[in-house]
């Protein structure tokens, strides 16, 4: 059976971007993204938000480095990817990220802005 892995998001950065490069010299961009929920319960407004860490490869991730900041509106399109590491007490943690593969600015001094993607 197939398999899919796809994520769709559209948030505001909680910080800027930050760009790292491998020891092979690719650029790999980090950036977290609040996705929040508004609802009313009891007449009383509610919120709940969720932050998703984000990781841009190559020259998307040149473009977020470049374009993006804390507070920016962003859609980002990507897959899940799980990974593992252990901590100073040498137990094992896991975190989850999106891997993007196309992002689009909705501020709206980038709106007409198309939408990137990774070639």
């Amino acid at each position: 059976m197939p398999a899919l892995n796809r994520v769709q998001l559209i948030g505001r950065l909680g910080k800027d971007p930050e760009s790292k490069y491998t020891p092979t010299g690719k650029r790999v961009t980090h950036f977290s993204t609040a996705i929040s929920q508004r609802w009313k319960a009891n007449g009383e407004a509610k919120e709940y938000t969720e932050w998703v860490n984000v990781e841009a490869w190559g020259r998307l991730g040149e473009v977020c480095q470049e374009y993006l900041k804390k507070g920016s509106l962003v859609y980002v399109e990507g897959r899940l990817k799980t990974e593992k590491y252990e901590d100073k007490d040498g137990e094992n943690k896991y975190f989850t990220k999106v891997v993007a593969v196309a992002l689009q600015f909705l501020d709206k001094k980038t709106i007409e802005e198309p939408v990137l993607t990774v070639e």
